[in-house]
This record gives structure tokens, C-alpha cells and sequence, in this order.
């Protein structure tokens, strides 16, 4: 059997840490599997080499950004690659680049198009364990490019997909994916499964536990992924197909996410192709928009109001500040100390009044709602960021109900 195991920074987060892992991936080698481990930087390498950064330049290049950053990855390869090696298991690292991960040209957010597996192949033919850099690859220039936060998930699930793995497990600090952040809930229970339309959701919304591409990716190519912790043997989340009795699930989880900030343009022209020369002018910056919500019409005018990552907002107000007149905007406004709330399940759209739950639940917190969007299996409110906690805890004991394995909603 074929396995591709991907490790967290903070199962590798110290030498120790780093041996623990080297004593499992042996253990799975030695019970006849080939194995395959994508790891991420140590602990808060990548926070630590963004803060050095940020001492020699406040604007650097974004190409010298995927060189440094790149950096971590490949000491935690080459760290696991001599415990396992002092295991007695022939073992050997690979950059992103010698593992044959191909990405687009797009520094610090780049995404995988192909995957060249002739490396591995070869190295798991000639009995290695291959330990591979998550988090990067290398463009058609030889250039090392990054995959953003999160994207040693998606560099597991390209190589399981790539390689046909029979087992995607992927490691982290937690036994699975929760109905909600265990830090904020105490009292939040672990899912045994998720749909990936679901986990995407979730994914995008804020659930750290797993990276949104990576579940495109598993969806995509039908790969099944174990969410489990490093720390214990305990089983953990199944990612997979939903079935029929899990689509009858309303309200699977609550999410939330702080890193955004929300624009917005006032009093632009309300005419055809205003929205496009704004949304175009970021595209081309590689920003990406999440929600969307453009006020009713006045005096042939109106605002338009999204939100974006943080660490987008001081490209986004350039880009903004460039076009403006362009739109006839005659200001624009941010604000960073905002977050979004959600909940997510197969059954919000067939369910009448789940949009009116989720509101009441927050009106009687007393917190305003800034922005709401809906999907077919999600409802999103922008709220203040320090209502998080209250937010969260108040739409879990709203929607999910203790000690039941299938949360069935009712008004």
C-alpha cells in the first residue's frame, strides 16, 4: 500500500516532536507500506522568517519572499530525513522542486499545476521513504515558488492524487475536524466524517484544521483524507463522498475567521462594467474577493463593500486608490478589526428558516451584522472582531446539539 502522510509545523515543532514522527512513519514503512511524508517548517519558523523580513524591508520583492520562506521546509526534511535515517530506514529528502511539483507563476500564492512523480517513483522503487517540503514548488523560470498559508495540505493531497496513494492521512495538533474550534467551544464535538463540500466550506471560512485547496484537490480527484492528530493513536475525521444520511445533516459546523479585512468604495457609478474594472484591477494583483454586496441605487450612484484577506489590504487600497476616479468613487474606507462568522451544512438550503435561527441566535448577543452571504450549504455574517468568541459559542448551542451524532435543526 502506497501512504501519503503530511505533518504540521507543530508536530515537528521540536527535535523531539520531529522523533515522534520518525517513529511513526517507520512503523507504517515497516509494516510493508511505501510512504510518502510531506512536512511543513518547524513550529513558527515561517512567522519567525516573516518577522526578519519585515526588519530589512517593508515591501520586498515577492519572488525573494517564496526564496526565504521556502527555507523552513527544507530544514524540517532534512531534520526528519537523519531520525529516520537513525531509525536504520534508507530514507531521502526532496525540495519541492526535486520532488517535481510545477507550479504557475504566481510568488506566494502559487498553485500546483503538475506534478512530475519520475523522482519518487524511483526512490520508493529502490525501498526509500521520501520525505518532501510541503508548501512549495518551482515555476517554469527554475524559480521556488510558495503555495501560501496552508499549502503543505494541498502539496499531500497533489502527490496522493499524483501517485495514486492508497491512504491520505494528514497530521496535525488535533484529533480531527470539530463542529467548532475546541478553543472556543470547550464543549465542541469531533465530526467522524465530513463531505467535502462541506469541509471546503468550512475550509474557506476559517477551519485551520485543513486547507480549502487541498480539499479541491481531494475532491477533484476522489482522493479520502484522515484529519488525526500526531500526538495520540486516536482515530480522526474521514474526508470523503457525503451519503445519503449525512446529506440530511443541516448544520454540521460553526467557523470563523478573523484574518479579513472589509473595503468599501462610496458612491461609484451605477452603470455597466463598473463592477468589472474594479474586481479586474484586483484580479491582476492576485487578490482575491470574497463577499461581495453593492447598495441599492441613488442618484445614479451607489457603494460597493467586500472583504479581503488582511495581509491583501495594503494592496487592495492601492489598487483602489488608482482606479477611483476611474469609477467616480469620491472615497473609499477600510476596516481590519471586523471577522466572519459562519455555519455550514447540507441541509441549510432545503431547511425554511436556518437564516433566521443563525440571526436570532446573534441578535440576542446583541451583535450588529455588518455583511451576510449564503450558499447552498453555508451563511456568513461579517461582525466585530472582538464578538468572535460570544458569536461562536452562541450559533454552537444554537445549532449543534450535545451528545447527538447528527445535528437535526428545528425552529
Amino acid at each position: 500500500m502506497l501512504v501519503v502522510q503530511k505533518y504540521g509545523g507543530s508536530s515537528v515543532a521540536t527535535p523531539e516532536h520531529i522523533r515522534r514522527v520518525a517513529r511513526r512513519v517507520v512503523e507504517y514503512r515497516r509494516q510493508g507500506h511505501q510512504v510518502v511524508v510531506v512536512v511543513s517548517a518547524m513550529g513558527d519558523t515561517t512567522d519567525e522568517l516573516i518577522a526578519l523580513m519585515n526588519k530589512v524591508s517593508d515591501n520586498p520583492p515577492e519572488r525573494e519572499v517564496d526564496m526565504l520562506l521556502s527555507t523552513g521546509e527544507q530544514v524540517s526534511i532534512a531534520l526528519l530525513a537523519m531520525a529516520i535515517s537513525r531509525l536504520e530506514e534508507d530514507v531521502i529528502s526532496l525540495t519541492g522542486s526535486q520532488a517535481g511539483i510545477i507550479t504557475d507563476n504566481v510568488h506566494t500564492k502559487a498553485r500546483i499545476i503538475k506534478v512530475n512523480t519520475e523522482r519518487i517513483v524511483r526512490e520508493l522503487s529502490a525501498g526509500k521513504i521520501v520525505v518532501v517540503a510541503g508548501f512549495q514548488g518551482v515555476n517554469d523560470a527554475n524559480d521556488i515558488t510558495t503555495l501560501g498559508r496552508g499549502g503543505s495540505d494541498t502539496t499531500a493531497v497533489a502527490l496522493a492524487a499524483a501517485l495514486k496513494a492508497d491512504l491520505c492521512e494528514i497530521y496535525t495538533d488535533v484529533d480531527g475536524v470539530y463542529t467548532a474550534d475546541p478553543r472556543l467551544v470547550p464543549d465542541a464535538r469531533k465530526l467522524p466524517t465530513v463531505s467535502y463540500d462541506e469541509m471546503l466550506e468550512m475550509a474557506h471560512l476559517g477551519a485551520a484544521v485543513l486547507h480549502y485547496r487541498a480539499v479541491e484537490c481531494a475532491k477533484l480527484h476522489g482522493v479520502t483524507l484522515h484529519v488525526r492528530s500526531s500526538f495520540n493513536r486516536n482515530p480522526g475525521t474521514i474526508v470523503k463522498e457525503a451519503d445519503e444520511v449525512e446529506k440530511s445533516i443541516i448544520v454540521t459546523g460553526v467557523t470563523h475567521d478573523l484574518n479579513i479585512a472589509k473595503v468599501a468604495l462610496f458612491d461609484v457609478y451605477d452603470r455597466p462594467g463598473i463592477a468589472w474594472k474594479i474586481f479586474h484591477a484586483l484580479a491582476v494583483e492576485n487578490i482575491n474577493v470574497d463577499m461581495i454586496i453593492q447598495s441599492a441605487m441613488r442618484d445614479g450612484l451607489n457603494d460597493i463593500a467586500f472583504t479581503i484577506c488582511k495581509s491583501d489590504l495594503k494592496k487592495t487600497l492601492a489598487v483602489l486608490e488608482n482606479i477611483r476616479e476611474q469609477v467616480g468613487a469620491t472615497g473609499y474606507t477600510y476596516d481590519e478589526n471586523v471577522a466572519k462568522v459562519s455555519i455550514v451544512g447540507s441541509g441549510i438550503a432545503t431547511n425554511a428558516g436556518v437564516a433566521a435561527m443563525m440571526f436570532e441566535a446573534l441578535a440576542r448577543e446583541n451583535i450588529n451584522l455588518e455583511m451576510i452571504a449564503t450558499s447552498e450549504i453555508k451563511i456568513s455574517c461579517i461582525i466585530k472582531a472582538h464578538e468572535v468568541s460570544r458569536a461562536v459559542r452562541a450559533l454552537h448551542r444554537k445549532f449543534i446539539v450535545p451528545g447527538e451524532d447528527i445535528c437535526m435543526v428545528s425552529a
